[in-house]
C-alpha cells in the first residue's frame, strides 16, 4: 500500500457538543493507538465543546464559518493525511476501522462509508439501520461517516457550504465520478437522540419529505425551512 495512504486524519465538525465530544475523543484516540489524526472542528460552540475536546486530546481547530458543510471543509484543509475519515460528534465507528478504511482504499476505493447501528432498539430504527447496506445514495446518511482520499474529495469539489441539509448524499453523488464508492460491512453506532426527541416515526417521515423535495429540485432555503418547522432543536 501507499504509505501516504496508511495516515488518515477524523474530522469532527462540532457545534454544542460538550456533553459528549471528550468521550468519543478518548475513544479515538485508545483505538487509534496514535495511528491517525483527531481534528474537532468547533464553530464558536458556547458550552465548552472546543475545551473539552482539547481536554481528551483533539487538536481543536475553530471554523470561521459555522455550518456542517463549511465545518468539514475547513477541516479537510487543516487535515494533515491523504486519507480524510469525517465522522459525526455521537457516533462511535466500529473496532478496526482504521484498518478496514486502510483495506478498502488500498483495494481502490477512493472514497466509502460503513452501515448503521443505532444506540437504540426500537425496531424501526433496526430496519432503518438494515437499508444502510445497500448502496443507494437515496439512503445514505451523514451518520454512516464518510472516509475520502484526499485528492478525490478536492477533485469532486468539497461539500457545498452552502448547503446545510442533504449536503452528504450530493457530495457522495459527484465523488463517485472519481474513484469507487464502498459501503463496508461493519457499522458505526450512532445516538437515536433526535429521533427519540421526535418520534421515530414521525421524524423518519420529515427526513423522507425532504429528501423528496430536495430530488424533486427545491431550494435549499425552502429545504431549511422544512426542517426547522418540522424538527425539534435544532443547530440548524
Amino acid at each position: 500500500m501507499n504509505p501516504a495512504f496508511s495516515s488518515i486524519s477524523i474530522i469532527i465538525p462540532a457545534y454544542k457538543e460538550a456533553a459528549g465530544i471528550g468521550r468519543l475523543v478518548a475513544w479515538l484516540h485508545a483505538e487509534a493507538a496514535g495511528a491517525a489524526e483527531v481534528l474537532v472542528v468547533d464553530a464558536a460552540s458556547p458550552d465548552g465543546t472546543a475545551a473539552a475536546a482539547q481536554a481528551a486530546g483533539a487538536r481543536v481547530v475553530q471554523s470561521p464559518r459555522r455550518g456542517r458543510a463549511a465545518q468539514l471543509n475547513y477541516g479537510a484543509q487543516q487535515a494533515t493525511n491523504q486519507i480524510l475519515y469525517f465522522l459525526h460528534a455521537d457516533t462511535y465507528p466500529p473496532r478496526g476501522f482504521l484498518s478496514a478504511i486502510r483495506r478498502a482504499v488500498a483495494a481502490g476505493a477512493g472514497s466509502g462509508c460503513f452501515r448503521l447501528r443505532f444506540d437504540h432498539s426500537h425496531w424501526f430504527l433496526g430496519l432503518n439501520a438494515w437499508f444502510t447496506r445497500f448502496d443507494v445514495d437515496l439512503i445514505r446518511f451523514g451518520d454512516q461517516s464518510l472516509f475520502v482520499r484526499r485528492a478525490v474529495f478536492e477533485q469532486a469539489g468539497g461539500y457545498r457550504p452552502e448547503l446545510v441539509v442533504m449536503e452528504d448524499q450530493e457530495i457522495i453523488g459527484r465523488l463517485r465520478r472519481f474513484g469507487a464508492f464502498r459501503v463496508l460491512p461493519q457499522a458505526v453506532v450512532t445516538s437515536a437522540r433526535k429521533y427519540l426527541e421526535n418520534g421515530v416515526y414521525r421524524l423518519q417521515l420529515v427526513f423522507t419529505l425532504i429528501a423528496v423535495l430536495h430530488w424533486l429540485g427545491a431550494s435549499q432555503p425552502r429545504l431549511v425551512s422544512v426542517y426547522r418547522y418540522l424538527i425539534r432543536q435544532d443547530k440548524v
